[in-house]
């Protein structure tokens, strides 16, 4: 009979490495004589899975085994699927649910007033009925705030972080990210033979709705300039900047890397479409803002580049396997300790279990003091000696 039985889950978007995680716990649970099954599709796994409806449960219900998990490392995504279901701010029940007393309350964004349902006590219900000893949850802020609730609601809940954003507080590193900046990186330095024979501006854009590591990091290894969420830059200086590094450039081209959240004086980013589960609306193209103010403002021609989604797509890099798997082990370990509410983490370069970030701290920004040059609108690349490999603290 197993010791105890482990339920995981991905919420969010995808990152590389989250397979990685989720075979490692497998491996070191079925060491430790536990049974896992993966909860689909994040959070909905637990919202939407009707117990008395077997074609339920095979949608939302995935034993794992050895076997089935044998191979999913070598690729990207997530094995169990995602989405972005908040238990807590419902828009909608599922039809099996519909006519049952949820608590629920207004919401306001931009104006609109929505309707949402907390059906938290559904989720515990379903926990205790698959006989949840220890739930593993991987995700970013989004789905980790959730995880924090279920742990004050006496759930035993172990959190991993990720998002290539790398913007998860209590902790340096989050799964996803030195794929993603690997992947902006290279992408940068193939496009420069494109922009370069244009003789052109070229903007490149990349996730960073309210922090900007992603850009920071890129531009600080490709040596260009970038715009963060952190702090709005003056146009006209950046655009001096930018026309100066094209004039003294022999091809005569410069880049720059902006995150999806960056603003400058003047200009606020702007948001179209419907908010997720959680709040959010999507981005519109900060990129092609920029793009028509360089027109508008000077003779020069531009190339808008969106990297966005092809950064989080395919298998991890070294680091990301490394770290994934690294934090599945822990995770499992924390577990098989009876641990709750606790998050795998680097913190000052070393492997350490933290709280799970408390959710009205919001995402971990940059430290601008330190990490972003706001005279030349480029990383800060003096004085870290001393520093963790990633140049920050958590």
């Amino acid at each position: 009979m197993a010791t105890k039985r482990i339920g995981i889950l991905t919420g969010g978007g995808d990152v590389p490495g989250l397979n990685s995680v989720i075979k490692e716990v497998t491996y070191r649970a079925t060491e430790n004589n536990c049974e896992v099954f993966g909860l689909r599709l994040g959070w909905q796994g637990l919202t939407h899975l009707n117990l008395d409806d077997e074609k339920s449960r095979e949608r939302y219900v995935l034993p794992l085994t050895r076997t089935n998990t044998r191979t999913i490392d070598r690729y990207g995504g997530t094995f169990l699927h995602s989405s972005r279901t908040n238990p807590s701010k419902m828009k909608s029940l599922p039809d099996f649910l519909k006519g049952r007393d949820f608590p629920q309350r207004e919401v306001t964004k931009d104006g609109e007033k929505t309707t949402v349902y907390d059906v938290s006590a559904q989720v515990l219900k379903n926990l205790d009925a698959l006989g949840v000893d220890s739930l593993i949850a991987i995700g970013g802020d989004d789905t980790l705030s959730y995880a924090a609730k279920l742990h004050a609601l006496g759930v035993k809940v172990i959190a991993v972080p990720k998002t290539m954003d790398n913007d998860v507080r209590n902790t340096e590193y989050c799964i996803g990210f030195s794929t993603a900046i690997t992947r902006a990186t290279d992408a940068i330095s193939r496009q420069r033979t494109t922009v370069g024979s244009h003789e052109r501006i070229g903007i490149f854009r990349v996730f960073g709705r309210d922090a900007g590591f992603t850009s920071l990091y890129t531009a600080y290894v490709a040596s260009i300039r970038c715009c963060i969420p952190e702090y709005k830059v003056q146009l006209d200086k950046l655009i001096d900047l930018l026309i100066t590094d094209k004039k003294n450039n022999p091809s005569n081209y410069c880049l720059v890397i902006l995150s999806e959240g960056a603003e400058w004086e003047g200009y606020k980013a702007q948001e179209f479409g419907e908010a997720d589960a959680y709040g959010h609306k999507k981005k519109a193209n900060v990129a092609e803002a920029l793009s028509d103010e360089i027109k508008r403002r000077t003779r020069e021609e531009t190339i808008v580049s969106d990297l966005t989604y092809d950064l989080r797509s395919g298998a991890p890099d070294f680091v990301d396997k490394l770290i994934a798997s690294t934090f599945g082990t822990m995770a499992l370990e924390a577990v098989l300790e009876n641990e709750s509410g606790r998050m795998a983490a680097l913190v000052n370069g070393c492997y350490t279990m933290e709280p799970i970030p408390d959710p009205a701290l919001g995402p971990r920004h940059v430290e601008v003091a330190t990490m972003y040059n706001t005279e030349r609108l480029r990383p800060n690349y003096a004085n870290k000696t001393g520093m963790p490999i990633f140049l920050t603290r958590a």
